[in-house]
């Protein structure tokens, strides 16, 4: 059964302890969670070992075991011996960061492939943030701070037609006018799928169930449903 769980915002933090075990019930595997703070490259290693320390914390307070991939580049996701780590593995964990860099160093690699082929064997993906953000056709370059082109990036094509808003309660607080030009950038016959922070969408690509402490919010065609947590919902994203 594949296994996604997609948070708002809000990795390794204790509100996503439940989301965390139902994660781990859903996977088959070693019980094992690799880390990947790889969508924080490029703010350096400071920033990126940082979060793999956090992560670290979190799952080893929780009795789960857990370690970092240090992956950081397309040379990193061509390395056999972290192609390796995937076998056996649970959960593989991205946290935040820059979602289209995110995309720009795994897509096509051996790394993702094999990724996606142990999804198919019951490898969990749990994404925050960039972790979602990523996993469209388009991905946005956060760096950027302006509504033009380069803003839009390619993403990893997960999900065909669907465009993904991690911390949709918060973005116009980062970036105002931000949520209004991302469903503004949605095409006719795709879908927004948002998520609050604090807020996980825990599903197989078609059911989904909402954990956490606000909603998810689905835009198509001018139409809004919303998911607060404890709800579950249908939408075949694949």
């Amino acid at each position: 059964m594949t296994t996604y769980s997609l948070l708002g915002s809000g990795e390794f933090l204790p509100w996503s302890e439940t989301m965390d075990r139902l994660v781990l019930e859903r996977a088959d595997g070693d019980g094992r969670v690799l880390i990947l703070p790889t969508a924080s490259a490029k703010e350096g290693d400071e920033v990126f070992d940082g979060w793999a320390a956090k992560g670290m914390a979190h799952y080893g307070s929780l009795g789960i075991e857990a370690e970092v991939v240090p992956l950081k580049t397309r040379k990193d996701a061509e390395n056999p011996e972290f192609v390796a780590r995937l076998e056996g593995a649970s959960v593989a964990y991205f946290s935040g960061g820059n979602p289209a860099y995110l995309a720009s160093p795994l897509a096509d690699t051996p790394f993702w492939i094999a990724l996606r082929e142990r999804m198919e064997q019951g490898l969990a993906y749990v994404g925050c943030s960039a972790g979602v953000a990523c996993l469209g056709d388009r991905a946005p370059d956060s760096d950027t701070r302006r509504f033009a082109d380069g803003f839009w990036e390619p993403g990893l094509g997960v999900f065909h037609g669907v465009w993904f808003g991690p911390h949709w309660d918060a973005l116009d607080s980062f970036v105002p006018g931000l949520s209004d030009f991302i469903v503004s950038s949605v095409p006719a016959g795709e879908c927004l799928f948002a998520i609050d922070e604090q807020t996980a969408a825990i599903g197989d690509g078609v059911e989904w169930s909402v954990e956490g402490t606000s909603a998810v919010h689905v835009y198509r065609d001018g139409t809004w449903t919303h998911h607060a947590a404890g709800s579950s919902f249908s939408l075949d994203l694949t």
